[in-house]
């Protein structure tokens, strides 16, 4: 057996300062593990901190006190302490804030604001949050206080563009998770997951936009409790792990229907779980049972199982990745994705991950043409009588940009239009680097 130094990566969203003028500044924070966070996109905003109830432990006084009334949305700064840092987020979420930052109270490294493990309170509220919010280190926190108290104007940017790395026009993604469905409303998630994100993931997957990799988090089981009931009831090869995958079907999709019909038949949670209900799930999707039986091994060998210590490997943290330790974890092209594991929140963070024009159309859908640039943005200029707005406009320019990439004409009420997207493209990579990517990705507005 052998034991790592375990490395969990914080991953980070930039927040400027752009006003008032001498606090300009850019600085680092720690994107939380719930709630939706805007990869791709940019959210500009006036901070607002409560002279009471400060910690946001409790809901706010009140019909939503801080939605604002002007263009640009409000942003809620909140202390650290006292309660759970989800339940703040939704306190301010309630009470009307775009977003949450949480100023840390210590002079420390910035952490991950994750939800709780299991909370009768936060089964109520953790999936309803669905706002973007960030840990801030204390000294930063402390400098926008100053600023407000004194009674400035303090307007932030929170930007995610640069979160998730879009080098190229296909995205690599995995997803570690666990066969047990009896974890708690971790595995509830998760299962809920899978089967909402099933449809887009094949659509992405057969083509060929993307490269999937399902993965199961496994551990090893120390030598000193080999004989324990609890290893012996749930490792394999003699203390190995608890837990294989196996991909011999060269058709990755197929992993959702498996998964999504194990959980069916062959629940823990009911009592269904054996080696031939598995096996039966398995045959009905044309899978090959011994082939896959072939590369899994004899269990009760006492030998090291080179699937599963490939997986093992592949669990501790590398270049820019972190150790996978949360469970579930999505990884996008090697950033560990933050925030809700829901079908849509995923959907965008997949999507910021391809290469500027080459959206498949899947990310130019109405799924993604929200209106959130309108609700929590600060607003789109908008025509009511023509009923168009900048967010629209700005996707319909995306799609006629990734059309013409791929050759595709670009006709609207019948008219080909490639000749103009040829050109919108042409200005739009001359411009200069101060102007570039100011356009948000996937709906969010622009500032």
């Amino acid at each position: 057996m052998s034991s790592v130094d375990s490395r969990f990566v914080v991953e980070k969203s930039s927040i400027s300062v752009l006003s008032p003028y001498d606090l300009r500044s850019k600085h680092d924070a720690a994107i939380a593990n719930f709630g939706v966070p805007d990869y791709g996109g940019s959210m500009v905003g006036t901070l607002l901190y409560p002279q009471k109830a400060s910690v946001g432990c409790s809901s706010f006084d009140g019909d939503k006190p801080f939605k604002s009334n002007s263009p640009r949305p409000t942003i809620l700064l909140l202390d650290r302490g006292d309660c759970y840092f989800a339940l703040k987020v939704w306190n301010g979420q309630q009470a009307g804030a775009a977003a949450v930052l949480v100023a840390d109270t210590i002079d420390e490294p910035l952490i991950t604001m994750d939800s709780p493990e299991e909370s009768s309170d936060a089964d109520g509220y953790i999936d309803k949050i669905g706002i973007p919010s960030a840990l801030i280190d204390r000294s930063f926190a402390q400098a926008l206080k100053d600023a407000l108290k004194k009674g400035e104007d303090v307007v932030v940017k929170i930007d995610w563009t640069e979160s998730m790395p879009h080098p190229d026009q296909r995205v690599e993604y995995e997803l570690w998770t666990n066969s047990n469905d009896e974890c708690g409303i971790r595995c509830d998630e998760q299962m809920n997951f899978i089967k909402n994100f099933k449809g887009h993931a094949q659509i992405l997957e057969k083509g060929g936009y993307t490269q999937f990799t399902p993965h199961y988090i496994t551990w090893y089981c120390p030598q000193a409790f080999i004989l324990s009931n609890q290893c012996k009831s749930q490792c394999i090869n003699h203390g190995s792990s608890a837990s294989i995958v196996s991909n011999e079907s060269n058709r990755s999709w197929v992993w959702w229907d498996y998964v999504s019909d194990f959980h069916i038949r062959c629940s823990m949670k009911k009592r269904r779980y054996s080696k031939e209900c598995a096996e039966e799930v398995i045959k009905s999707l044309g899978l090959p049972v011994e082939k896959i039986n072939k590369c899994m091994g004899d269990p009760e060998a006492d030998t090291e199982n080179e699937v599963l210590k490939t997986e093992q490997d592949l669990q501790i943290g590398h270049g820019s990745r972190g150790d996978v330790t949360i469970l579930p974890t999505m990884v996008i092209n090697n950033v560990q994705y933050r925030g809700r594991l829901e079908r849509s929140a995923v959907l965008k963070a997949i999507c910021a991950g391809f290469k500027e024009t080459t959206d498949p159309p899947i990310c130019l859908s109405a799924d993604l043409e929200t209106n959130e640039c309108l609700d929590n943005n600060g607003g789109c200029w908008r025509d009511p009588k023509s009923n168009i707005t900048a967010c629209k406009m700005w996707m319909n320019v995306k799609k006629g940009l990734a059309a013409n990439a791929m050759g595709v004409a670009v006709r609207i009420h019948g008219v080909d239009l490639s000749a103009a997207v040829r050109e919108v493209n042409s200005t739009y990579w001359s411009m200069t680097p101060a102007l570039k990517g100011t356009a948000p990705k996937s709906g969010a507005s622009l500032p």
